[in-house]
Order: structure tokens, then C-alpha cells, then sequence
């Protein structure tokens, strides 16, 4: 019986462009410590111009290049057959006018939904009809009531996104970073299939 090597795929690894992909790049690989050294430095892809921001390395891929290197070697695979490799171009940073710009468009338009849906919900005259409630007076501005409410409205924010700047409250996710992970594993899905050209063939047109 043949010597056996474990092979557990990445699920998302980042390169440079022009990098060469190693197996231990893009996998976990438990085997002898000469046999594992020598897989892992096994090259299976080399980024090109041609590629874009995203290639798909399938396990088959890595066991064709263990099987040409390795005879009678045994090849185990646990967990994901694909790993995504996202290429990572050199980013410039964005100039101090783009970002002001940026900001305020983002801070009119946060600002205008907040006083659209209290608009739209009446929240001033709720106001108004509490405070005379609590009090027994009228009073068209109940400061008394919309400090507290405003103030409590950013503290609201504040603990429903569980960051402050970039420090976060505690290790609990929030509901957009769930939202954001859903969205990755999706996008994630549909790369491997649509990128794969493992998973996908075509009929050649006659």
C-alpha cells in the first residue's frame, strides 16, 4: 500500500500579480515532513496578464501535480474541492478631495433619510403630544424630549453597527456584517461555478 498525504483546500488565499502558486498556498497538506515540504513547494499555476482579479485552483489540479512528482502516493481529500485566489493589484490611495467628497455625500444622504422618515411617521408631532402627556403643556420645539431622542438615536447606531470608528464593542457580528458574509458565500458560489473551467464545458460549435 502507497504512502498517503491529506489534502484540505483553502477557502479564499490573496497574490500578487505575476506570483507563482505553490500547493501550500492555496492548501492545508498533512503528511511526513519531507514528503509535506516537498508538496507544498510544488508549483501549480503562475499568474499571468491575462488573468483578472479572480482564478479558481480546483483539487484536481493539485492532485495531477502530486501524481507527476510522487508515485505511490495516496491522495486524501477533506473539505472544499476549490480554492478562490484573489489577485491583489496595487491600490492607489484616494486624494483628500475625493474622500471629502465622498463623506458629505454620504453624511446629506444619511441625513436626509433620517428627517424623510421621521417625516414621513410624524415623529414631531408625537413628540409634541408626549411632552403635553408628561407635562400638560404645549410646546412646538419639546427640546426636552429631542435631545434625549437624537442622542439616543446615534448611541442606537452606534451599538446596532457594534463599532466605534474602527474598534468594535464586542464579538458579536453585526446584522450588516452578516448580511455582507451572506452576500460573500454567494458571490463565492457563483465564481466557482461560472470560473471554474473544471466545472463548466462547452459543445463545440460546427
Amino acid at each position: 500500500m502507497g504512502r498517503s498525504v491529506y489534502i484540505k483546500m483553502r477557502h479564499r488565499v490573496q497574490v500578487r500579480p505575476k506570483e507563482k502558486i505553490t500547493v501550500g498556498d492555496v492548501a492545508v497538506v498533512f503528511a511526513s515532513k519531507e514528503e509535506k515540504e516537498k508538496i507544498e513547494s510544488l508549483v501549480i499555476y503562475k499568474v499571468n496578464e491575462k488573468d483578472q482579479n479572480i482564478i479558481i485552483i480546483d483539487v484536481m489540479r493539485i492532485i495531477q501535480a502530486i501524481s507527476r512528482e510522487m508515485e505511490n502516493m495516496e491522495i486524501q481529500q477533506v473539505g472544499p474541492t476549490q480554492t478562490i485566489v484573489e489577485v491583489v493589484f496595487e491600490r492607489k490611495r484616494a486624494s483628500l478631495p475625493f474622500f471629502i467628497v465622498v463623506w458629505l455625500l454620504l453624511f446629506i444622504g444619511a441625513a436626509l433619510a433620517i428627517m424623510n422618515f421621521h417625516e414621513d411617521v410624524s415623529m414631531r408631532a408625537v413628540h409634541q403630544r408626549l411632552f403635553f402627556i408628561l407635562t400638560g403643556e404645549q410646546d412646538e420645539t419639546p427640546l426636552l424630549l429631542q435631545v434625549p431622542y437624537s442622542i439616543g438615536l446615534g448611541l442606537g447606531m452606534i451599538l446596532f453597527f457594534n463599532h466605534v470608528f474602527k474598534k468594535r464593542i464586542n464579538e458579536e457580528p453585526s446584522p450588516l456584517e452578516v448580511e455582507m458574509f451572506n452576500y460573500q458565500q454567494d458571490l463565492d458560489r457563483y465564481v466557482i461555478i461560472n470560473e471554474n473551467d473544471e466545472s463548466v464545458t462547452h459543445i463545440d460549435e460546427r
